[in-house]
């Protein structure tokens, strides 16, 4: 609890400064802002994290993802199609748990291992705009697909579902977003039960240029099970600080991630570009 306070503060120190646009890239707290409708966001980037541990299959090591991409149509004036996902992860592993509830089914024998990323896919519909006197809201689902397996230790081979409210708010010149809803996390080891999360986040964005903007965030997933969760499905957060600058329809990004809990990594970072364009239209 310490840590989080330290990083609340952190975030609140963002505050002021002029609006910002819609969230993207470094963030992951959504915006309930849409894609205009008959554009694409293109997003693509590079992640890399510090002692990330797998505790389904007891791996532990340093991550790359390389690269990771998100693509978000815009179907309508209020709603987008999502799909997230990426090419490569790479983990350099530092040790192995023998014990771990899966990992029998491990075929690593070398010191690293790789998979694709679970691919992501999901909409969001805005049913509020915002106005002088209330926030813009938006409703959004999305679900992880199974693509990494459980040989490679980096996977899991289960679904998730996602379902929640994303709020935000221009205050004083300061873009505000909120993210809350539920998470359905299956058991990777029974197939008979699940663990229902609460889905969070909280965001802030600051213009200190043109073009230029500090963001951070603190996003995450709360384990409401009593005693000990299903194994992969315990509560995780993380904190990023970055920023980002625009230049047209690109914007590039930069962030520092600081993982909170015991279960998330010590520290890594994400750097990536955002192309928003026309691409067709819509009847």
């Amino acid at each position: 609890m310490k840590k989080l306070c330290v990083c609340i503060v952190a975030l609140a120190g963002l505050l002021g400064g002029r609006p910002a646009f819609a969230q993207s890239r470094p963030l992951v707290t959504e915006d309930p802002e849409t894609v205009p409708a008959g554009h694409i966001l293109f997003e693509a980037g590079m992640d890399y994290a510090q002692d990330v541990y797998y505790p389904a299959s007891g791996l532990r090591g340093n991550l790359f993802k390389l690269p990771t991409f998100g693509l978000s149509f815009g179907v309508s004036s209020i709603a987008e199609i999502q799909i997230d996902g990426g090419l490569i992860n790479r983990l350099k592993i530092t040790s192995r748990d023998p014990n771990a509830p899966l990992a029998s089914m491990l075929t690593v024998t070398d010191e690293t291992t790789t998979d694709v990323e679970d691919a992501k896919i999901g909409t969001k519909v805005r049913f509020l705009s915002e106005t002088a006197g209330r926030p813009a809201m938006a409703i959004r689902f999305w679900t992880r697909l199974p693509n990494a397996g459980n040989e490679s230790g980096l996977g899991m081979d289960t679904t998730d579902f996602h379902f929640g409210l994303a709020i935000a708010k221009t205050v004083q010149s300061i873009r505000v977003a909120g993210n809350f809803g539920l998470g359905i996390l299956p058991d990777p080891v029974r197939g008979d039960r699940q663990n229902d999360v609460l889905d969070y986040g909280a965001s802030v964005a600051r213009a200190v240029a043109t073009g230029v903007e500090i963001v951070g965030e603190i996003n995450g997933r709360l384990n409401t099970r009593s005693g000990v969760p299903p194994i992969g499905t315990e509560s995780r957060s993380m904190m990023r600080v970055g920023t980002r600058f625009t230049h047209g329809a690109v914007r590039g990004d930069g962030a520092l991630i600081v993982g909170i809990t015991e279960r998330d990594p010590t520290w890594g970072f994400t750097v990536g570009l955002t192309w928003v364009f026309k691409a067709f239209t819509v009847q």
